[in-house]
């Protein structure tokens, strides 16, 4: 037997996560992940998908990231009707992203067909079609209806295969957010099989909240990420104490703290550390804010699928305290109450989402606190290159916010401590139980340089062969 592989997206990049594995007639799509980058480029990749959606059988979804998820409404747009596999935590965590996804899509080409509006008032060049968006809030919640619900550890057999011929999973959690798995695939033809284990994002041991990666399954081939292929991550031990530390500090010069965050994951970390910290009495129980409407839907997600919880998470919640939520902490939705925010003239912690600083809120936060000197602006995440995070993590001495120019006199800090991603040595560790069982891996989800590293490493360590595969490229396996 023969099981095809077609590398389609996160291919020597970061973004845009989806592979297409091909068996005894049967056509499966691993994620479905929407890519980000420069707009005409990313509608020319998120509109040509890896295949017609007639001839697909299944969706197999590792977890709810939008480079993961975020292409499943152009699929259901395209007419998929079929099953969209994925955990619970996935699938309800997916609700509210791929609707806020959408909602984005709809806002940018309604004003970009504004904007051509405009140009033609003028006498330039118009554009002769309005800009339609990649998709609706309507392809989003029907994909979302598609979702069917996998357990962790229990083999599943895919639409339309059965135990001879065609497609099964088992998912294990792969540690990185609420709801995320490794998913073991066995390609079956003829009664032979061969197995396929993909890694989606390997997380790391002890992030707050979420549980530690399961060890990996045995597997023939392995298709694993390497975001931080050629990185190490800083310990995760001491993230409370630095971030009581910075609290404190901004705090008796009598500033605020601007946190931006990502929505999903970050937000919820963040807001249990400060929790902890407060009830241990360790910082002063100032006003707290998560200004940011998804972030907002998506914490009711992480409350309601405690069996996701860590150890310690769930020991705080059964002694009947709200992981989430404390008198002093308030969670903003209207755009009044985030407005006022910025007339407050004593000490507080906002939480305010993009993560990169490149959209939303908290760009309102910082244009109201980047010129004062007592006050802080903690960087909680990766800030990739050229976005304003980049910028003031940069200490940059002046940057441009709404294209007014700013002056950085905030002091910048950051904890990288919380990075879900497994660095370097963690993937290693993580591939090592399997490593003597595997004929070959396919490394995804990385920039070159850091998959050219991560390469080198395990065909070092563990005599691999390896290859890190481009958009479009093929492979047959057995």
């Amino acid at each position: 037997m023969a099981l095809r592989l077609h590398f389609w997206g996160a291919a020597q990049t970061v973004t845009g996560s989806s592979h297409h594995l091909e068996c005894a007639g049967r056509n499966i799509l691993l994620d479905c992940g929407l890519f980000q980058g420069h707009r005409r480029e990313a509608v020319a990749i998120n509109t040509h998908l890896a295949l017609p959606p007639e001839q697909l059988s299944a969706v197999v979804l590792s977890h709810a990231h939008i480079d993961h998820s975020g292409n499943l409404p152009s699929l259901a747009k395209q007419g998929y009707r079929g099953p969209i596999y994925a955990t619970p935590a996935t699938i309800d965590l997916c609700d509210p992203m791929l609707k806020d996804s959408a909602h984005i899509q709809e806002y940018d080409a309604e004003f970009l067909t504004r904007r051509r509006g405009r140009r033609k008032s003028i006498g330039m060049e118009p554009g002769e079609e309005p800009v339609e968006p990649l998709y609706t809030q309507e392809d989003a919640a029907q994909a979302v209806q598609q979702m069917q619900p996998v357990k962790l550890h229990e083999p599943q057999l895919l639409a339309g295969s059965a135990k001879e011929e065609g497609f099964q999973v088992t998912y294990s959690n792969a540690g990185h957010m609420l709801g995320s798995g490794c998913v073991l695939v066995d390609a079956m033809e003829r009664g032979q099989r061969v197995r396929l284990l993909f890694s989606g994002d390997v997380g790391r041991k002890h992030l707050p909240i979420i549980q530690n990666p399961d060890e990996a399954p045995a597997a023939d081939y392995l298709i694993m990420e390497s975001t931080y292929g050629n990185r190490l991550h800083q310990p995760i031990g001491p993230v409370k104490q630095k971030l009581a530390a910075l609290v404190n500090r901004t705090v008796g010069r009598g500033g605020h703290i601007v946190m931006p965050a990502f929505a999903v994951g970050r937000t919820q970390q963040v807001v249990l550390l400060l929790h902890q910290l407060i009830e241990e009495k360790l910082v002063p129980d100032v006003p707290m804010f998560v200004d940011s409407p998804l972030a907002v839907n998506v914490t009711d997600v992480f409350r309601k699928h405690t069996e996701d919880w860590d150890r310690e998470a769930c020991e705080f919640y059964s002694n009947g305290k709200d992981a989430f939520g404390w008198s002093r902490l308030r969670y903003v939705r209207s755009v009044e109450e985030s407005k006022a925010l910025n007339e407050l003239k004593m000490p507080y912690v906002v939480i305010s989402a993009s993560g990169m600083c490149e959209a939303g809120r908290v760009l309102h936060h910082l244009k109201n606190s980047i010129e004062d000197p007592r006050n802080l602006v903690l960087i909680t995440g990766y800030q990739a290159m050229n976005t304003l995070g980049r910028k003031l993590v940069e200490r940059q001495p002046e940057v441009k916010i709404f294209g007014e120019p700013m002056r950085l006199r905030a002091e910048v800090d950051a904890i990288g401590e919380l990075s879900g991603h497994a660095d370097q040595q963690e993937l290693l560790r993580w591939m090592e139980p399997i490593a003597k069982g595997l004929k070959k891996v396919f490394l995804v989800h990385g920039e070159p340089d850091a998959q050219q590293v991560l390469q080198a490493e395990i065909e070092q360590r563990y005599g691999l062969e390896v290859h890190c595969p481009a958009r479009g490229d093929r492979f047959e396996v057995a």
